[in-house]
């Protein structure tokens, strides 16, 4: 299969939507299919209002159309709902192709905790974007009944995995930090919308870590000097320092999943969370985290959880699975060979680039 994705979430961002589909690109490679990213890294960007990390592509749409009739997927997979999402849905409706979409990151949310627009206002935007959707993919139950009771039809349930070689529990008897125990650790982006100010506040015993950057730092930095702030960390790094801590601390309660809650119970890490869409699914009643509205009750009881039950239960997390779910939910192009050589011939006549053979494999997998 060939299959196109098209994101506004792509390197060098680095949050939960980026790393989910750049796994499962790798996962559905493996799996014998060819892949194209299309991210704003292709486009002319500007910087996203109040979150200058993020660039948003300028007047996607005719380049766009032009990459994917080059590209001739077999599937279309909208990511998200910015501006290139937008441009390939638009480009999607006109030419009658089908195309799945994911509703992963709870726009309504944030946007009300950055400009204080009425949630009502976003929500109804996402419904009329997602409307034409073959398939709306979601991570969680949670969300699943959320968007369904606020008039989102066509959903579907894809979950998320944990890469259990790198995330693995500390080695018995193993000291990895002189730190003052027990260390309370968050990993996240620092920004409004993750609610760290949340666990920052807490009188806790012992020492509190937080990891990752964003808009935020500086200012959590300045207000809370006793807290040991690493900013962004990867790879064997970041997996030594969940190694390292005694409790995960998740105050968020705005995220469809929380990719970060795999890491951590793959690293033996139990949870503190609020009982929110989230949390509620990944952890729920099992006995590998505590759900409360007082995230210090939580944070106190969860020091006492079995960490090798934490590690047991992420291990029924995997990406092949993810990328397996991803592929049944896909909408087949029917008869792509012809659609996109009859794209490609109109592009010819029209004067514009066109390119109507397929590119070699080695091409089409790069993002």
């Amino acid at each position: 299969m060939r299959i196109a994705i098209i994101t506004d979430a792509w390197f060098p961002q680095v949050n939960g939507v980026v790393r989910t589909i750049d796994t499962v690109r790798g996962e559905l490679v493996g799996m014998g299919h060819e892949v194209a990213v299309f991210g704003p890294d292709r486009f002319r960007t500007l910087p996203c209002p109040t979150y200058t990390e993020i660039r948003l592509a300028i007047l996607p749409g005719r380049r766009l159309e032009g990459m994917l009739t080059t590209f001739a997927p077999d599937y279309i997979h909208v990511a998200t709902e910015g501006p290139l999402g937008f441009a390939a849905r638009r480009f999607c409706l006109r030419k009658r192709l089908p195309f799945t979409t994911a509703y992963h990151t709870r726009f309504p949310e944030y946007v009300r905790a950055r400009l204080f627009f009425p949630t009502a206002w976003t929500y109804a935007l996402l419904r009329r974007f997602h409307a034409p959707s073959s398939a709306v993919m979601v991570s969680t139950r949670s969300i699943r009944e959320d968007l369904a009771g606020r008039g989102f039809g066509n959903i579907r349930e894809w979950t998320r995995g944990v890469d259990l070689d790198q995330f693995r529990p500390r080695e018995p008897g193993a000291t990895p930090d002189d730190a003052a125990r027990p260390i309370f650790i968050c990993v996240g982006r620092v920004a409004v919308e993750k609610n760290i100010a949340a666990f920052l506040s807490l009188d806790l015993p012992g020492t509190k870590w937080v990891v990752g950057d964003g808009p935020l730092l500086p200012k959590l930095r300045a207000r809370y000097p006793g807290v040991r702030f690493f900013g962004h960390k990867q790879g064997e790094e970041l997996a030594a320092l969940y190694r390292a801590a005694d409790v995960f601390v998740f105050p968020s309660r705005t995220d469809t999943f929380g990719l970060v809650l795999l890491e951590a119970l793959a690293s033996g890490l139990p949870v503190a969370a609020y009982p929110v869409p989230g949390p509620n699914d990944v952890i729920g009643d099992r006995p590998v985290g505590v759900l409360h509205e007082d995230l210090r009750t939580a944070a106190i009881i969860a020091l006492g959880l079995d960490r090798k039950a934490c590690r047991k239960h992420a291990a029924s997390y995997s990406w092949r699975r993810t990328a397996e779910l991803f592929c049944s939910n896909l909408a087949r192009i029917p008869a792509a060979d012809q659609v996109w050589r009859t794209a490609g011939k109109t592009q010819s006549r029209s004067g514009k680039s066109a390119i109507t053979r397929r590119p070699p494999a080695s091409r089409a997998s790069g993002a």
